[in-house]
Parts: C-alpha cells; structure tokens; sequence
C-alpha cells in the first residue's frame, strides 16, 4: 500500500510524464514537464528506489558539494504535484525521470499505483523523435492513444505501431490495461540539428498538451527562447551550401505533403490559442501562425573538415509523424537489434508506442 500523507485531496487529476533517454530527442519532453514543474512550482511527493530500476553504470549517480559536505545524487524517477488555479482549478502530477534499465513491469505498475491512490482521471506522456523535418516549419505533434473511444473523442490517432518500443509506449500500454485513459503526445525533432535543448519543439508539446487538458500554461521565455534557437539554426544553415539546399527540400516535402491540411479547423484552433493568450494577465504571446522557437542547437560537424552539415538520416521506421520520416536515434548508441537509446525515441508510429527513438508518435519513445 502506498502511502501519500503529504498530498491533499486532488481536484480532476491528469498524470503528465517524460523519460530522458530513447524517447526524448532534443531533450524536448523531459524540458516540458520541468518547465510545469517550475513555472507551478511543484512540490516533490515521491521518488522511485533507484537500487530497482537502474543500472549505475549506465545512469551513473553524481557527486556534488553541499556546503562543503559530499553528496550523491542517483537516477530515478520523482512525482509532484501541482495546482492550477483559475475559474476550474485542477492538479497536475508530473512524473519526471530517466527510462529506466530493468522491471519496466514493476515500475509501469508502481506508477499506476501512484495514479490510482491519487484519483487521476487521465495519463498524458511526452515523447519526441528524430525525423526529416525542416526547422523553419512548425513542429509536428501527434497525439496517440490504444483507446479507441479516447481516439474519436479527444481526436486523436488510434496506435497502430508495430515494433521495438520504449518506456513510453510500456506505460501507455500498462495504463490502457488498468482501464485508465492513457494518451501520448509526440513531438518530431529535426535529425540534422539533434543535439538539446530543442526549446521549439518543447513548446510545441505544451502547446499541443494545453489544447489537450484544456489549462493555459504559462510560457515564460520558451518563446522567445524558440525565435533565438531558429535564428541560430538558420544563421548555420545559411554557412553551408548543403545544409540550406537539404533544408529545402525537407521544407517542400513538407509543405506539399501539409496543404492539403491547412483546413479550416486548424487555422480555428491556432486562433483559439491565440486569443486564450491575449486574455487579461497571460502577458504577450506570438499571434496565429506564428512559429515560436529557441535555443542554440549546433549542426553535427565533419570531424575532417569542421564544416557543419545534416547527418545522413538512418532508414525511418515503419510509421513516421505526419509530414516526417523519423529517424531512429536521437542522442544515444543503440541497443543490439534496436534503435538508438537515448537521447530520441525510436521509429515508432503515431501510436500507443512512440516512435522508438526516431520513428512515429507512438505510445513510446516514437510512442
């Protein structure tokens, strides 16, 4: 039995977590979760015994001085608890942590134990992929879920991956078998400029997670921060011939394989969202259409040469985010068989299972 002595009574619950590692490329979904962490100022409630789900030396533990007394830190994964208030206030629980390395089942279960002696009404879990994506463009997100019932009424993509998976799309498929509602959001991460923070891409997520919950989440610099991190990207890219012609190309792809989308329902919900911000004490806010990025993320460089230029994208996986091929691999080597580790989600699909590290919105790391 769990015990939560320290947490009140809950009003209308929603779970929102992310997992560093194979399922965070750009570091984007474990960023959007801290930022609600820190813009609502959560208070930590309860943290995983790291000795059950983590090898050290593959997470190692850090040493840091506390007033001159030596400390360790270890890997795990912490929950908190915010409240947003407002005409209908409501909590937040944010689950916060690294993928782990062992007992996905006993740490999926452990979770949902945590879910159910809170009330939660709902899981949303953030993922991002590598994928052929142009960084001039809006992020693509998907929203995926294994309930057919949550797919038609919230709008979302019924999963329909098939392969290798990650954390994300572990618990997605835990939490649909416990009967609670489970969705999963999916950011696509362009391949060529990989390397976090990616702050446009984790706007984009609070952005698609606003929609979702229906809360106005405060931005802070996320903005601005995603209109420096483009500049920079567009400052590099325009240094080499290559890379701007590359990018091109993603940015036609994408703009041939999108027009058909640019439907009257989507111009109605940028301008929704446009019109919450502008509401009294939200403070400034990009107007409809406009891409809000940031951040100063480097191109990967040839090693012989120091020019900067895109990495040949690995072979996508068998489903890719709308308007993308993912691209398996976001940060980290990749297990024997699979898909890179850390740092993205695979190949996944929209589904329950992210796009394993490169791959489609899924359930897990892709999805």
């Amino acid at each position: 039995m769990i015990e939560l002595e320290g947490v009140p009574e809950l009003i209308d619950p929603v779970m929102v977590a992310a997992f560093e590692g194979w399922n965070d490329a750009g570091d984007a979904a474990s960023t959007a979760v801290a930022h609600l962490d820190r813009e609502w100022k959560g208070e930590v409630f309860a943290a995983l015994d790291a000795e059950d789900y983590y090898d050290f030396q593959v997470n190692r533990p850090t040493v840091f001085l506390d007033n001159g007394v030596r400390k360790i830190t270890w890997p795990t994964t912490r929950l908190s608890v915010v409240r947003v208030g407002g005409d209908k206030p409501r909590d937040l629980v944010l689950v916060r942590g690294i993928e782990p390395s062992m007992r996905w089942r006993s740490f999926c279960n452990e979770l949902l134990a945590f879910a159910h002696e809170l009330g939660v009404e709902m899981v949303v879990i953030l993922g991002a992929l590598l994928g052929d994506t142009p960084h001039t463009r809006p992020v693509p997100v998907s929203g995926v879920t294994s309930d057919p019932d949550l797919a038609r009424t919230m709008d979302l993509e019924e999963t329909r991956y098939e392969g290798p998976t990650g954390i994300v799309g572990i618990l997605q498929e835990a939490c649909t078998h416990a009967g609670v509602p489970a969705v999963s959001l999916w950011a696509a991460v362009p391949h060529y400029v990989s390397q976090p923070p990616n702050p446009k891409a984790t706007l984009a997520l609070l952005n698609r997670l606003e929609d979702l919950i229906g809360l106005r989440i405060p931005l802070g610099e996320l903005p601005e921060d995603a209109r420096a991190w483009q500049l920079g990207v567009d400052q590099l890219a325009a240094e080499d011939s290559e890379v701007a012609e590359y990018v091109q190309t993603l940015e036609e792809a994408r703009d041939t394989a999108e027009l058909p989308e640019a439907s009257g329902e989507a111009i109605a919900r940028e301008f929704e969202r446009y019109l919450r911000r502008r509401e009294p004490g939200a403070g400034p806010g990009p107007g409809p259409g406009v891409a809000t990025e940031g951040g100063d993320s480097p191109f990967l460089r040839d090693p012989g040469s120091g020019r900067t230029r895109p990495p040949k994208p690995e072979q996508p996986g068998p489903e890719a985010v709308p308007g993308t091929e993912s691209v398996p691999g976001a940060t980290g080597e990749n297990p024997p068989g699979e898909a890179p580790e850390s740092g993205s989600p695979e190949t996944e699909g929209p589904d329950g299972e992210g796009p394993e590290n490169g791959g489609t919105p899924d359930g897990d790391s892709g999805k």
